[in-house]
This record gives structure tokens, sequence and C-alpha cells, in this order.
């Protein structure tokens, strides 16, 4: 089917022709002949790089041209950055009053963000379009096509109860509105499609073709065939990795651990390294320097090295801004292999010609090594082939014997992806949605919050009396806690409306509150634990050589906790203490503690760090509000702390921290030398600034603080070579790449 043969406006089909898109791949097709565009709802259940996107983009483009506008749902920021960034060149589209505009929201879960009602298509994620939908953002009734990325995520416990009640209240909210739900592995994808009334695009068809097989013996085997690998080193990996990348193509390894990731990314490099050739390694160069520009950990050189070889490691430890270097630098075939955590294979656009999984077990914390999902199994495996650059795809499990290898044929390469189940049925999933969906005016009594649970996905696969009494339990903790009140008619307090917009847990509110009020003279750590006590703040584990440091801790401080359970409660205790951890590595942060010393001393890597930060800066957010409502002069307290959060930094830095791009690090530097104050860098010498924390950064700050001068250049330039040399040297450090 020609895409110039589409009941779509003449600019959008010219935009694809000079995209070099002229015709349609076969399940393509058949979403048009299935209504596509003809406002139909519709579920592609194809494989990565089968064109799912396109699809959603023609879809969108419709609804547009006809006065609509769009919404695209992802699970993931840098899933949200990606789409963002593609639908971003529809500008040039005109089938509207100037071109099709795009606008991003991740953050900020109590923004109503109206400014978005401006664009057309708005990328969201679901957590994101949730939190809208608490704050009756106005342009939410405006939706006329709503498209869900990686909808297989109905199954996930953490993210699943979000999508499927934000899916459901949609639905209500634009009742004419169209759907158009996108994954490449959904095992009942007929009984979703049905959920969502959609029609069902089912296909294994791909682009590129995607050979699937195990190694053992020496040898990549198939059904029916085998491909000899030459044994150049012990490590099978590496030897399968170098088969590829010598024959021009790159290469994706998933490895259970980050450990393992960034062990295999080191002998990766040292394989491949000799394959580079010179203007590889100086690109490969500029990389170096921009990782170590972002570096604020001893990983950061790690990962320089290893890039600096041609390999990488990819997990969520990295900061954003050395995953983006990571991944820029694989799309431009400058980097041959990413060795990569499972996070890699959730809807990032990265493939390659060969996917590695060196280990199809996952350690759980309850049963140990646990075989992984088919489903996760063919995330992985759909990553093997780039379209039009790769002449097919592969995808290589490893077993260490003839039983094994027979197992992994017919557990994952010759099996179905399992079922995807919802996860809404249990009170921690249910008791935010209660409130929200009271707050929201979607149910006003019992018998309406039944009735908009028999429109969610659990209702369309389990009978709605076994939930019944969960959620009565549900309106009795929210009674209890005054955020709803009523029997007949469910009217929402102020407290629970507040609670609903800030979103967050309802229990993690009434433990702010209830913690708020006892707080005698709250502390740094009063206020820090308080926070890390609630369910929606990420928990650090409690490993052997921690419970007596952290116990010594508990017992120096005990008068700053609002309570300390008994240790004779053994449970609750160890509980406690996880807290504590969780809560000293928060402390670490905004006392200045450098990030290495963080890292090392909870064993925890730079994302990380950022991710509990982010976390804690929103609940310190939400106890500054209560606060506020409950009039408690700990407001303040609260709202400093979230400020210090944010930066990671002490009270006395925060005038400079608040300068974009200055950091915590440099606004030390600048404050031990004397310039304490915005006035005093304006009156500040430019040269003394520029040596302090480098000529460009001294020239972005004086533009921002308004004063525009020429920086002298190369005060700080350190060139490739040098680069090169002290990064190749074993004995250096991060501290004296600093230097």
């Amino acid at each position: 089917m020609k895409i110039s043969s589409l009941d779509i406006p003449e600019e959008v089909i010219q935009f694809y022709q000079n995209s070099g898109i002229e015709e349609l791949y076969p399940p393509q097709a058949e979403a048009m002949e299935k209504g596509l565009i003809s406002g139909n709802n519709l579920l592609a259940a194809i494989p990565t790089a089968s064109g799912k996107t396109l699809l959603a983009e023609l879809a969108m483009l419709k609804s547009i041209s006809q006065g609509g506008k769009a919404l695209y749902i992802v699970p993931l920021r840098a899933l949200a950055s990606e789409k963002f960034d593609r639908f971003r060149q529809f500008s040039s589209i005109y089938i509207k009053d100037g071109g099709v505009k795009t606008g991003i929201s991740t953050g900020d879960f109590e923004s109503r963000d109206e400014w978005l009602g401006f664009n057309d298509i708005i990328v969201a994620t679901s957590e994101k379009t949730d939190s809208l939908l608490r704050n009756s953002t106005n342009w939410m009734e405006d939706i006329t096509c709503i498209v869900v990325d990686e909808v297989h995520l109905l199954d996930s416990a953490h993210r699943g109860p979000t999508l499927e009640v934000t899916l459901t209240k949609l639905i209500k909210l634009n009742q004419k509105c169209q759907i158009i739900a996108l994954s490449a592995t959904v095992g009942n994808a007929y009984e979703v499609a049905d959920w969502l009334k959609a029609k069902l695009v089912l296909s294994e068809w791909r682009p590129t073709s995607l050979k699937e097989g195990v190694f053992y013996g020496g040898n990549i085997n198939y059904r029916g065939s085998q491909q000899l690998i030459n044994e150049s080193s012990n490590d099978d990996a590496t030897n399968i990795l170098l088969d590829i990348i010598q024959d021009g193509g790159q290469c994706l390894v998933f490895e259970s651990s980050r450990k393992n990731c960034v062990g295999f990314a080191k002998r990766a490099g040292r394989a491949i390294a000799d394959q580079l050739d010179k203007k590889t390694r100086d690109a490969l160069d500029f990389i170096v320097a921009e990782v170590m520009e972002a570096a604020e950990s001893e990983a950061s050189k790690v990962l320089a090295q290893c890039i600096r070889n041609g390999a990488a490691f990819h997990h969520a430890g990295l900061n954003s801004i050395h995953r983006r270097l990571v991944e820029k630098g694989f799309r431009d075939n400058l980097i041959k292999v990413i060795c990569s955590t499972p996070t890699l294979a959730a809807g990032l656009n990265l493939p390659a010609r060969r996917v590695i999984i060196r280990s199809y077990k996952r350690y759980d914390s309850n049963y140990g090594m646990q075989p992984i999902p088919v489903l996760e199994y063919k995330q992985m495996a759909g990553r093997a082939g780039r379209p039009h650059l790769d002449p097919y795809g592969e995808s290589v499990l490893i077993a260490k014997s003839y039983n094994e290898m027979e197992a992994l044929f017919e557990n994952y390469i010759e099996a179905d992806a399992e079922d995807i189940w919802s996860k809404l049925g249990t009170e921690n999933a249910l008791r935010t949605h209660i409130l929200s969906t009271v707050v929201n005016g979607f149910a006003t009594t019992r018998d309406g919050l039944m009735e908009f649970i028999e429109a969610t996905f659990f209702a369309h696969q389990n009978d709605t009396w076994g939930i019944m009494e969960v959620v009565d339990e549900c309106l009795e903790f929210l009674k209890n806690h005054d955020m709803l009140e009523g029997d007949e008619n469910l009217l929402s307090t102020s407290f629970g409306r507040m609670v609903s917009m800030l979103y967050i847990d309802p229990l993690s509110g009434a433990t702010i509150v209830e913690g708020l009020k006892k707080a005698k003279e709250p502390t740094d750590l009063t206020l820090i634990h308080l926070i890390c006590k609630t369910p929606d703040m990420r928990q650090l584990y409690m490993r052997s050589n921690d419970y007596e440091i952290i116990n010594d801790f508990v017992m120096a401080h005990a008068d700053e906790f609002v309570e300390v359970p008994s240790q004779f409660k053994a449970t609750e205790y160890e509980w406690f203490l996880g807290e504590v951890k969780t809560a000293l590595l928060m402390l670490e942060w905004i006392g200045e503690r450098s990030m290495d010393d963080i890292s090392k001393k909870f064993n925890v890597g730079e994302g990380d760090i950022h991710a509990f930060a982010d976390i804690a800066e929103w609940l310190m957010h939400a106890a500054s509000r209560l606060a506020g409502l409950l009039q408690l002069e700990v407001k303040d307290d609260a709202l400093i702390l979230e400020k210090r959060i944010h930066y990671g930094a002490q009270r006395d830095l925060m005038e400079l921290v608040m300068i974009r791009d200055i950091g915590r690090v440099r606004a030390r530097k600048l404050y031990s030398a004397g310039f304490k104050t915005i006035n005093d860098l304006k009156k500040a010498d430019v040269v003394v600034i520029a040596k302090l924390i480098g000529s460009k950064t001294a020239s972005k700050l004086f533009a921002e603080i308004g004063h525009h001068m020429k920086i002298p250049g190369d005060i700080d330039e350190v060139s490739s070579k040098t680069m090169g040399a002290l990064l190749g040297n074993e004995q250096s450090t991060f501290s004296d790449f600093e230097k």
C-alpha cells in the first residue's frame, strides 16, 4: 500500500515521502484496512522496528488535521524525550494554523500545565497524565486521539494500575476519543483489544529478519543450521561479540546485574579496541571528554575508559547525561557494543545487528536466581536488526550443556509471551486511585466507584465481587484519615483533595501529617526520616554490615525521630533501620558529600542518588504543602529542605546553586573563594572565576547573571591527546583528571 493512497492531508504525505517513506509495511497496511485513519480504536501487537510509531503518527496527524489534539503516553521519561524529539519534526507540516506543535510534560505532579494545551501533540508519562487528570487540567477534555506506547505494562505491579486507571478515566472523559495501543509483546492481545473496543493487528512480520539461536559447543545453533564462532578468548560472549564486530555490525549484550555489565564492558573494550580506526578513536575521545565533564564519581572514569575502547555499559545507576551520551555514541556507530541491564530493552530505540543474552536468570530477593519471563526475552531479542542498515538481526542465548540448549529453545525461542494481567486488585494499588476518582468526580458514591471499576481491565478479566471488600477497606482508610467523608454520598475533604493533587499515596499523606503533628522540635533528620517512612519513598536494602552502624546512629539520635519502634518487634525494627539508612543517604547528599563517597558508602550509582533525590524532593514538597494546610510552623523548614534536596547543597549555597548550570560543586568552589552572592560575582575578575570553574562555565555564568563578556580562551582546555594519555594510565585517578 502506497502512502500516497492514504486519506490524509497532502502535507503529511509529502512529509513522509521527503523522509524516504513511500510504501507501508504489511502490518501498517493491515492497520489502514482496519480503520486506523478512520477513527477506529486499534491495538498493534507487532515486533520492534515493524512500524508501530508510524501508525501512531498517522492517527495523530489525521486527528489534528480535523481540529483535534493528541496525547502520547509512554512509561519512561527517556522514552518521552525520544518521542518528543521525533514529533518536533512535524513543525514543518502545515495542516492547521502554523505547523504541528509538540509539547512534553514528565515532572511536577502538582501542576496543571495548562500551557501544554497550546500544543497539538502532548507527550507525557502515564504518571504525569494521571496527575494532570487529578489537577483537573482543562485541555484534557479536548483530546481526540490517545496513543498508549508499551501497553503490555498493564501487567507491571509498579506502573500497571496507574496506566489502567488513567486509561479508564480518559475513555470516560473523552468517549469519542480514538485509542491507539502499541506493544511488541502481548500474549493475550485479543483480550486487551476487546477491553479497549479496538481492532487488532497481530503480526510477526519484521522488515529485517530475526534469527534466534543458542550458543553451545563453539557454534550459534539455530533450528536446522549452525554458525561456527572462532575462539579468540576464554569468554563465549566475547567471541560471539567479536564475530559480529569484525563483520561491521554492532552488538547489545544483556546482563543480569550492574556489576556484571561493567565487568563485561571492560573485557569487551579490551577485546575490540584494536578493531577501531583512527577516525573512530578521535570521535570517541570527544565523547570521553563530555563524559568527564559531567562526571561526579570514580565510576565515570571507568565508563570513559570503556568508551575510549569502543564499548560502554548502560544501567539506571548512570546519570542521565552519561546515558544519553552512550545512546548517541551507539546510534552514531562509534560505540560498537553496549552491555546493559534489561532497562535498555524497555522501549528505547537502540537496535543492533546482534543481541547477546549472557544470562537468562535474574536475582529475586525471595527466591534467588530465577528464569526471566518470555516477555522479557522477546523484548531483548526484538532489539536485533536495524532496518535498512543490517541484512538481518540475531539474538543469541548462551547454554552450558546440550540439555540446557534444548530447554532454551523450548522455553524462550519457541514459546509465546505470557498473558498480561491487571494488577489493580490490591489495597496498595487501589487506595490512591479511589481517592482521586472521588476527588475528580468520576464517582461520588460506593456504587459509582464499583461502576467505575467495572470499566477497568481488572473487571474485564475478573469478577468484581472479589474486589468489593478491598474497595470497602480503602474507603474505610480514607474516611478514618479525614480524606473522604459521607456514607451515601462520598465527598473529599480539603486534606483529601490536596493529597490527591500532590500525587502521593494517601498512606504517605497520613504518615506525613501524623509525623508533623507529633514532631516537637524537628531537625533535618526528623523531616527527612519522616518522608523516608512513606510507601512512595524508594528504600535502601540493609546489608549485613549495616545493622550495627545504623543502630548506633539511631541510639545517638533517638530524640530526633518522631518514633523509634521496639527492637523486640524484629520485622518492624529492621524496616525502620532501612528507612534510617535511606535518610542518611539524603543527609549526605544535602551535606555536599561527594558523589563518589556516597556511591561507595551506600553501594549506589550516580543515577540512583539522583533518583532518590527526585523522590525525596517531591515528598518534601508535599510535606511543606500539607504543613501549610495544617498551619504548622515546620512548613518553612520543609520548604528550605525541598530546595536543598533539589540542589544537594547546604543552606549557605542556595543563592549560588540557583544560577543555571553551576551546580553544587562549582558553587562551593566559588563560595570558598569568597564569592558568596550574585553581587560578589558581578564585581569579580573574569579570569579568576574562569580559573575556578572553567572558561566555558564562567561565560555561561556571567551571561546568566546579565554580564555578557568575552572570557579568555583555553584556560581550562585539556586536549584529547592529554586526556587519552591520562585515561590510559592505570595509576591516574579521577582527582588527577580534575587537577
